[in-house]
This record gives structure tokens, C-alpha cells and sequence, in this order.
């Protein structure tokens, strides 16, 4: 595995010298070159000479997304402007949107890290891949194309919804590869399983990010395409964009590209290391980005990391999937509860579909309330639902300490979407 774009060091032991070196890199990139970075030194009382072993990157000051808008349109920018070939911008929704510039060496790494992507996932020059999913300022598009071109693989950049277009592409074309967020692979799946094409597909695997997809989910894409392979893909536009790591055949974890960049997990209250294997909040340093390097950047992405050797034999390091995100925390009856929570009682139960939908609600008697809209499983009969419902009452009840509702609706019923589905919606505010 990993043969053409392997990591850049030879054995585990030689990650810290590698990342160190890196690190020092970027430090005195930034501190040099970022009147950002260098404002945000001084007021810590850094300087890049006083870099001299991994654990002085907690001396560092963290950055945010509020740094990215506040810098707005060119912030954390380290290098010239005549330098910047490129942009990209991520698809925030409040205040001047975070947009990311690149060189030519930050857009040739994201094209090796990606190439990286499709190799650990099985692909070879003689594939094919369909793109669905958005292009534009967007990340994913771009850089999902420029992976597969750069691999030698044949693109084929659909892009997302267009369901008709899609499906004649998979029959004509015949990909051997989808890539495509998880609501988009599940809203394609079911309309070949509608259609009926499955058989006639040469499609081997599924690659999906850009959301959080549970094992229900998965587990429907790999029935309705008749594959196994359904890969997690991760990134953020502010890390490159998407092809910082992949899941592997083992899928025990996410291998996360580490001579890329450095992964701390953080209690996102303390802000101190949480033990390996205990959730926590994503923080990432970049060791080559140019453009806009990145220092200790949290990107409220909740993960765990996997300790030990993978069964696949890669020596890059795991983190289990995106769990979440700190901010997508919401309170009820007094409990903190994150939506992967709920996602993962749900995909302990028997008889319901992958779908589902989190209502909050507050009532005249000033009480917060909570129902599950969850759909049934596909040839699953209404009969069924009173028992089901019973079911996850109480696994929701003993597993958070909190009363819910739960609304089974026929499968099919809820929204699909071709990016990311929304599954809470809070109507105690509006």
C-alpha cells in the first residue's frame, strides 16, 4: 500500500524529527513573513528561536475561524501577493466568508495528498471517477479533480444533483469510482436502486466526506451500489480542502496525512491535550502550507485518536471519524447533547432507515421538548412502529438521562440532499 505516495519518512520513529523540522519551518515563515502571525508572537512572547522540540508548539497562540474573517480578504497571508495563484473559500454562513489562498507548491501538495487518497483506496490509472460534488470557491471539486488528473486516473467532474445525468454517466461512462458527500452517494444509490441499474454499474467504491455519515448510512450506500468499499475522506478548506486523510480497508480509523501537518486533540474548554482515545476538538499546524500556514488552528471538529499499529500495514497515524463538532452542541432539559450521540443509539436499532431528524421545541408550559423524526426501514411494516418507537425511547432515555419523543415516518419521507443534511432543527428561538 501507498507505494507512489507514500509518507515522506521511513519508519514511525522518524515522524517527530520530521514534523520538528517542519514545524520550525513554518514558525519562522510565519513570524517573518505574517504581520498576523507576528503580532499574535509577540503578544505570546515567541519567537522561532524559541522552537526547539514538539512540545514547544504549546507555547504557540491558537487561531480560529474569527482570525480567517477578521483578516479578511487575505488573512494569515505569509508570502507576496504576486505568489498566490489561487483561492478558495469555505461555505460559511455568517459575517465575510474565510477565504484561503494558495501557491503552486501548497496546490502541488494538495494534489500529492490527494493522489495519496486514491491510492490507499485501491484506485489505479484504468479507473474511472465520477465527481459529484461542488465546484467553485469551493474546495472539493477543485481538488478532487486535481487529485484524480494528477494520478493519472480519468475524471469525470459531474459535479452534484442532476440525478438523471448522474445515473446516464454511471451506465455510459461506467466509473469505477463515485466520490460525493454521503447524503449525495445516498440520494444517488436509492435512485439506482429505483431505476434498478445496479447490476449494470462497473462501480467498485464510494468516496464521501464533508459530513458526518453513521453506520446506518454507510451500510445503505454499500446495499443499494452493491459495493464494499465506502471510504471517509477528510478536510477542511482552511487545511488545503478535502484529501488530508482517508479511511482504509481495515476501517478502524482515519489515517491522517502527518507529514502534512500536526493533529492535537483538545478538551475545547481547557484547551489542554486530552489522553489518546478520549474525545476532543481537532487543532491543526501545517508543516509546508506556504499561502496560508496554519498555527494550531481550531477547527471545532470533534475526533478521538486510535493508538497502535493499523491491519493495513500503513505507518501514518489514525483518528477515529469526524464525530461532530463542538458548536453543534445543543442543550435540553439541562443536557449537553451533540447530534453523533444521537446517531449513534439510532444505528444500534433494527427496523428504521438511515434518515432521521432531531426537533427542538419549547411549549407553552416553558418546557424544552425533543422528537426524533426518524424514517422506517424500507419494507419495514407500520405495524412495527409502536414497538420501535418504545425501543428508542428508551435506549435515548438511559444512554443521555433525557425524555424524547420519537416520530416514525415512512421510509422516503425525509429530505435527501445532494451536499449536507441538516438533521437539527432548534425552533425555540425563532
Amino acid at each position: 500500500m501507498l507505494k507512489l505516495y507514500g509518507p515522506k519518512y521511513h519508519h514511525p520513529k522518524d515522524l517527530a524529527p520530521y514534523q520538528l523540522q517542519g514545524l520550525k519551518r513554518t514558525v519562522f515563515q510565519a513570524y517573518e513573513n505574517s504581520p498576523f502571525y507576528r503580532k499574535r508572537f509577540e503578544e505570546a512572547g515567541v519567537t522561532p528561536s524559541d522552537i526547539k522540540d514538539l512540545s514547544d508548539l504549546r507555547r504557540l497562540p491558537f487561531t480560529d475561524a474569527e482570525d480567517l474573517r477578521s483578516g479578511y480578504p487575505f488573512p494569515l497571508k505569509a508570502v507576496r501577493e504576486d505568489q498566490i495563484v489561487r483561492v478558495h473559500s469555505s461555505s460559511g454562513t455568517t459575517g465575510k466568508r474565510k477565504i484561503l489562498s494558495y501557491t503552486q507548491k501548497d496546490i502541488d501538495d494538495w494534489a500529492y495528498m490527494f493522489c495519496r487518497c486514491y491510492e490507499m483506496a485501491g484506485l489505479t490509472r484504468d479507473d474511472r471517477v465520477q465527481i459529484s460534488v461542488g465546484y467553485g470557491l469551493w474546495t472539493a471539486g477543485a481538488g478532487f479533480q486535481l487529485g484524480c488528473e494528477r494520478y493519472g486516473a480519468m475524471a469525470i467532474p459531474v459535479g452534484p444533483g442532476n440525478l438523471d445525468l448522474q445515473c446516464e454517466f454511471l451506465l455510459d461512462l461506467r466509473p469505477t469510482t463515485l466520490c460525493a458527500t454521503a447524503s449525495m452517494a445516498l440520494l444517488l444509490a436509492e435512485e439506482v436502486s429505483r431505476r434498478g441499474l445496479a447490476d449494470n454499474l462497473a462501480l467498485k467504491r464510494v468516496i464521501c466526506g464533508a459530513e458526518r455519515a453513521g453506520p446506518s448510512m454507510i451500510a445503505r450506500i454499500k446495499e443499494l451500489f452493491r459495493i464494499n468499499g465506502v471510504y471517509d475522506i477528510t478536510g477542511l478548506t482552511e487545511l488545503y480542502g478535502p484529501g488530508t486523510g482517508l479511511s482504509c480497508e481495515a476501517e478502524q480509523g482515519i489515517h491522517y496525512w502527518a507529514d502534512f501537518y500536526i493533529l492535537e486533540v483538545i478538551n475545547p474548554d481547557t484547551l489542554e491535550p486530552v489522553k489518546t482515545g478520549e474525545i476532543g476538538e481537532m487543532v491543526f499546524t501545517t508543516l509546508h502550507k506556504e499561502a496560508s500556514p496554519l498555527i494550531r488552528y481550531r477547527s471545532r471538529d470533534l475526533t478521538r485518536l486510535v493508538e497502535g499499529p493499523c491491519p493495513c500495514g500503513c505507518i501514518l497515524p489514525r483518528h477515529d471519524k469526524i464525530l461532530g463538532r463542538s458548536d453543534d452542541m445543543f442543550i435540553i432539559r439541562g443536557v449537553n447533547i451533540y447530534p453523533q450521540q444521537i446517531d449513534s443509539i439510532l444505528s444500534t436499532i433494527k427496523g428504521i432507515g438511515s434518515e432521521y431528524q432531531i426537533i427542538l421545541d419549547r411549549r407553552p408550559d416553558g418546557k424544552d421538548y425533543m422528537t426524533l423524526r426518524i424514517e422506517r426501514g424500507e419494507n419495514v411494516h407500520p405495524s412495527a412502529d409502536t414497538t420501535i418507537s418504545e425501543t428508542i425511547k428508551n435506549r435515548v432515555k438511559h444512554s443521555l438521562m433525557v425524555s424524547c419523543m420519537v416520530d416514525i415516518v415512512p421510509y422516503g419521507n425525509l429530505p435527501r440532499s445532494e451536499r449536507k443534511t441538516k438533521r437539527v432543527f432548534d425552533n425555540r428561538d425563532l
